[in-house]
């Protein structure tokens, strides 16, 4: 029996966009990133939480997301809140720029994740807002699965 080998390694995730939105479509993008960046996320130095990402002049940006200082880094380290540019095509920002203009969506960085050639890339959500009843059904669901879970598990 082969084992799949995992293809990407994730490095930073926002679970806390997933239970604040509700997805409705992702995409991958890569990401501009220097040198003392890459070596700080590898070491676990990112925060993808209160990101979003805006489309100034055709291209596409990351804005609030931080990367630590790299430890070993020297006086020419990364500056840690900057924005930072996405990698995509013509086509994909004009696709991100309509669905940003309809009415309550806002693109967020989902989980940031390297590929086994080396890159970082950075996987981007087209997100809805949830209510506060939403969040309770969802937690409501959860928790009913859990149970049931638990349940299955006995038997």
């Amino acid at each position: 029996m082969k084992k799949k080998k995992n293809t990407s390694l994730d490095l930073v995730s926002n679970r806390i966009a997933y239970h604040n939105y509700q997805v409705i479509d992702t995409m991958e993008a890569g990401i501009k990133l220097l040198g003392t960046e890459v070596k700080s996320l590898r070491d676990g130095g990112g925060i993808l939480q209160d990101n979003y990402i805006i489309i100034r002049k055709g291209e596409a940006f990351l804005v609030q997301s931080y990367i630590a200082h790299y430890k070993f880094g020297n006086t020419n380290n990364h500056e840690e809140k900057r924005e930072r540019k996405l990698l995509l095509h013509k086509s994909e920002i004009s696709k991100l720029q309509k669905k940003r203009e309809e009415k309550g969506l806002t693109l967020i960085a989902l989980s940031m994740y390297m590929t086994k050639t080396g890159f970082v890339k950075v996987k981007v959500g087209i997100c809805k807002g949830k209510q506060l009843h939403d969040k309770r059904e969802s937690l409501k669901k959860k928790g009913q699965e859990r149970e049931m879970n638990r349940a299955l598990k006995q038997y």
